[in-house]
């Protein structure tokens, strides 16, 4: 998943255009869309229904297929991954089945698809079976997400359906994506927590927030060439490069993990900026194609609420939120044409994440976000808005 704190909500489950992020509003209810999201969304349908859970979808680049993770394999309670051919709306695992899998991302110029698993983990069955128990107990774990040591980054490929294991590190290797040539991968790795000889306090703080040691890190599409990019005490994950490649966007967690912004730096790590200084969790930013403006979530309105905001691509103004139903709102994806928007939501699907869609009116978000005030600082480190290099 692209925090623990925030992905627990996610886990457990999963505006008018002139109208500012701060603007007072009434979400609806769980389950009824608002008539304030029309403004930006319309036709907001369901499009996963099966399995306990579903959520982050990512379009191929031709926007005609979506691969996604759900739980939905008899004697697995973990994610596997999933493509859904949005024509004849047939859909095919991807991942072996077997283990924890997450963050799946189509390569440009083929169908193959990256994504994380544990399936080679000889423990995976002995962690399946107690996930089982625990949950017909009914006991709960402090965390649904738990930054598996041994999650590491697979490739399908689309010709012979061959498994390609691109990393082998010890350490949660996920949350990966491909640059618009396909040629490289940016993703998200805690690996120093695991390397040398961790101090005390070292130990101590994996053992209650593994994600804390996680930064972004690029390597070759091959998995050869890897380099750290980010490189400051907190979580950092989540990385999208911008559609032109000239950047890349990701989120990064204060060190307590409880505000999250949303930032972004060139290819190499240098020039990093936040965009945002919301006072919440803003995570899992994703450009819009046109390279204007760019998708995100925040609890800005409450821990257990989520919504999707958009922002200028400099954060030069306040975000414009888009989604006012209760419940989970988060993930969001824009189709390759920009004309569709898909996410992850708890609305209508009985408190559990499902994947939904809805279009989305390009002008519209362009026209709020120019008609949006200027960016209210939060108030926390002065350097929120100055420009920094690892």
């Amino acid at each position: 998943m692209r925090r623990a704190t925030a992905l627990a909500v996610l886990c457990v489950l999963a505006c008018p255009p002139a109208m500012d992020a701060g603007a007072a509003q009434t979400p609806a209810a769980a389950g009824e869309p608002s008539a304030a999201e029309s403004g930006l969304l319309s036709r907001v349908r369901q499009l996963t229904f099966d399995g306990r859970r579903a959520g982050e979808g990512y379009f191929s680049p031709d926007g005609t297929k979506l691969v996604f993770q759900s739980e939905r394999e008899e004697g697995n309670p973990f994610f596997q991954i999933y493509v859904l051919d949005l024509g004849s709306g047939e859909t095919r695992r991807v991942s072996p089945g077997q283990g924890k899998t997450t963050c799946a991302f189509f390569r440009p110029g083929s169908g193959d698809v990256l994504f994380a698993s544990t399936h080679h983990d000889p423990a995976s069955s002995a962690h399946q079976e107690r996930e089982l128990a625990d949950r017909a107990a009914g006991r709960e774990r402090r965390y649904s997400w738990d930054y598996d040591p041994e999650m590491e980054l697979y490739l399908e490929r689309a010709a012979d359906g061959e498994l390609v294991r691109l990393t082998d590190a010890r350490g949660y290797d996920a949350e990966a994506s491909y640059s618009p040539d396909g040629e490289w991968i940016v993703f998200t790795s805690n690996r120093p927590a695991y390397e040398g000889e961790p101090t005390a306090a070292q130990r101590a703080k994996l053992e209650v927030d593994p994600a804390y040691f996680a930064d972004v890190y690029r390597m070759r599409a091959d998995g050869s060439g890897v380099e750290r990019l980010t490189d400051v005490p907190g979580y950092d994950g989540g990385p999208f490069f911008f559609p032109d490649g000239s950047r890349i966007v990701w989120r990064r967690f204060e060190e307590d993990g409880l505000i999250a912004d949303v930032w972004t730096m060139r290819p190499d790590g240098s020039d990093q900026r936040r965009v945002t200084d919301f006072g919440s969790m803003s995570w899992a930013p994703y450009v819009h194609p046109s390279g204007d403006y760019l998708f995100f979530a925040s609890n800005k309105h409450g821990f257990e609420n989520f919504e999707i905001f958009i922002v200028d691509v400099e954060g030069t103004r306040e975000p414009v939120r888009v989604t006012y139903t209760a419940g989970f709102d988060g993930l969001p994806v824009p189709s390759p044409d920009g004309r569709t928007l898909a996410w992850t939501s708890t609305r209508r699907a009985g408190g559990k994440g499902q994947l939904f869609v809805g279009e989305w009116n390009h002008q519209a978000a362009l026209a709020a976000l120019a008609a949006a005030p200027a960016r209210r600082a939060a108030g926390r480190e002065a350097e929120a808005d100055t420009e920094s290099t690892p």
